[in-house]
């Protein structure tokens, strides 16, 4: 089957109000019984050792103790470690999932989650742990850039363990926990499908809804930095867990491609292409989200399009060529001019001027950066300070 390109769209992995009913609750094992078993069987994936670092009173669903695998592994880590987030305003509502970043109850999730109709004020905010545990919160800090959220609920929660997500791979097994469809504690896994990919998604602070995708045109749009995967990521995975192989966090599940621009296929299921914000970024922005309730992001101040391969009108793009600097502006400062062809930010290549935008609101305002561009068929690399995007608001 072929797709047209023109057509592939991206949208929220993020659950419309209805949920269906449990289901008859099934068998379930302490973590306790299940790392006996599993002990010595996990090889390069979660240990003994791995299990001694979870809640007492965390548990994992299992029928037959002798056939545990690596993901039944990761599954027992990380369970206790991502909750379910039900947000509601009025007569609207929607839900979507969280990940535990303190035992205090400061929980990670995207923006859009806990966003009605595209604001975060007047909505009421519940979380239900994996233990059953249900517990009101309310929103700490949101950072649409990036579209992640932090909230605090209250009670007692076991932390997710942080992987260093510079350092995964392309075929990488991993493992998405949360709630598609509102089906709580779901368990799919998959590989790393490809890094450093670039999607534009409508704002999560968007007027016109954080459901809306971005049609070119009309709202405003985001450009996230993520990694591909083939997990299973449907309507409620979002701000979910995305593990590797250790249990550990090496991205917030975020958004799900769909075929197709009509409104019934902006909530299709998985097909095998769903995105996960990596956990440096999902670290960096929480930290500063507790810290202050708000994250800080680098500007670039130059006006940038894609720089076509050739003439055709079917051209690839191969960088973000610089159409004009701000005066006074990062690049201007650092020597940058227009015609310049970026290929390159902090030695991650870029091909195109979303890509460009998506890194540089990545890094800190004020930050240090490298910037490799293209000048007169000759390659140069400059260092440059980077902005403050506030300041361009």
């Amino acid at each position: 089957m072929s797709i047209d390109n023109e057509n592939r769209q991206f949208t929220f992995a993020y659950q419309a109000p209805a949920a269906p009913a449990p289901a008859k609750a099934a068998k379930r094992v302490s973590v306790a019984v299940v790392a006996a078993i599993v002990s010595g069987v996990l090889a390069g994936g979660v240990s003994a050792a791995a299990f001694s670092m979870v809640g007492k009173n965390s548990t994992v669903v299992v029928n037959n103790v002798e056939s545990v695998n690596w993901v039944t592994g990761v599954a027992a880590k990380a369970l206790p470690s991502v909750v379910t987030v039900s947000v509601g305003s009025g007569t609207s509502g929607g839900s979507g999932s969280g990940v535990v970043l303190t035992a205090d109850g400061m929980i990670l999730t995207n923006a859009h989650v806990v966003s009605i109709d595209g604001k975060t004020s007047g909505v009421s905010i519940e979380v239900k742990a994996s233990d059953g545990t249900v517990s009101k919160a309310k929103i700490v800090g949101v950072d649409p850039t990036n579209d992640l959220a932090v909230i605090k609920a209250s009670g007692v929660f076991t932390p997710i363990e942080f992987a260093d997500s510079s350092m995964v791979n392309v075929g990488d097994n991993v493992v998405a926990i949360g709630a598609p469809l509102g089906l709580e504690e779901s368990v799919t896994t998959g590989i790393l499908s490809a890094l450093n990919r670039t999607i534009q998604l409508a704002s999560s602070a968007s007027p016109d809804g954080a459901l809306q995708l971005w049609n070119g045109s009309g709202a405003p749009q985001v450009s996230l930095r993520v990694l591909q995967t083939d997990a299973a990521i449907n309507p409620g995975n979002s701000g979910g867990a995305l593990l590797n192989s250790k249990g550990q966090l090496i991205g917030i599940n975020v958004a799900i491609a769909t075929a197709g621009n009509t409104a019934s296929s902006s909530q299709s299921g998985s097909i095998g292409v769903g995105f996960s914000i990596p956990s440096n970024i999902a670290k960096r922005i929480s930290d500063e989200l507790i810290k202050s309730g708000s994250a800080s992001h680098g500007l670039l101040g130059a006006l940038v399009s894609n720089a076509a391969s050739s003439t055709s009108a079917a051209a690839f793009s191969n960088g973000a060529k610089i159409e004009k600097v701000t005066p006074g502006g990062a690049a201007e400062k650092a020597g940058l001019k227009a015609g310049d062809v970026v290929i390159a930010f902090n030695g991650e290549k870029i091909t195109s001027a979303s890509e460009l935008t998506a890194a540089v609101r990545l890094e800190r305002a004020n930050s240090n950066a490298t910037i490799t561009v293209v000048r007169a068929g000759k390659e140069l690399t400059i260092k440059v300070r980077l902005g403050d995007a506030a300041d361009a608001n």
